[in-house]
């Protein structure tokens, strides 16, 4: 499986962005996608994921109400719509293809290289 992560960029505090993931490969031997993302100095956290059959999405509690994780599956591709940006938010972002649903890196198994999102205050 590779994946592919675009979407990045720089953009002011209250301001969107949406990431992509595109996926190519064995993809259906995915459960599911998931993002996690990577401040400086900080460890990789998990921000949102979801089954590629659908059901309800999890969300880090940090980005609930202001992120949404869709997908794609015609283009094998699953998005993460990210509105009222912060400067926190600022990090590396990487997909990942999971096992299960699950907000642990242990259940993933293949990821993308990372897309940097800046939010300047």
């Amino acid at each position: 499986v590779q994946l592919q992560a675009s979407g990045g960029g720089l953009v002011q505090t209250g301001g969107s962005l949406r990431l992509s993931c595109a996926a190519s490969g064995r993809t259906f031997s995915s459960y599911g996608m998931g993002w996690f993302r990577q401040a400086p100095g900080k460890e990789r956290e998990f921000v949102a994921a979801m089954r590629w059959s659908g059901g309800s999405p999890i969300y880090a509690d940090s980005v609930k109400g202001r992120f949404t994780i869709s997908r794609d599956n015609a283009k094998n591709t699953v998005y993460l719509k990210m509105n009222s940006l912060k400067p926190e938010d600022t990090a590396v972002y990487y997909c990942g293809t999971s096992t299960i649903l699950s907000t642990r890196e242990p259940h993933y198994d293949y990821w993308g290289q990372g897309t940097q999102v800046t939010v300047s205050s």
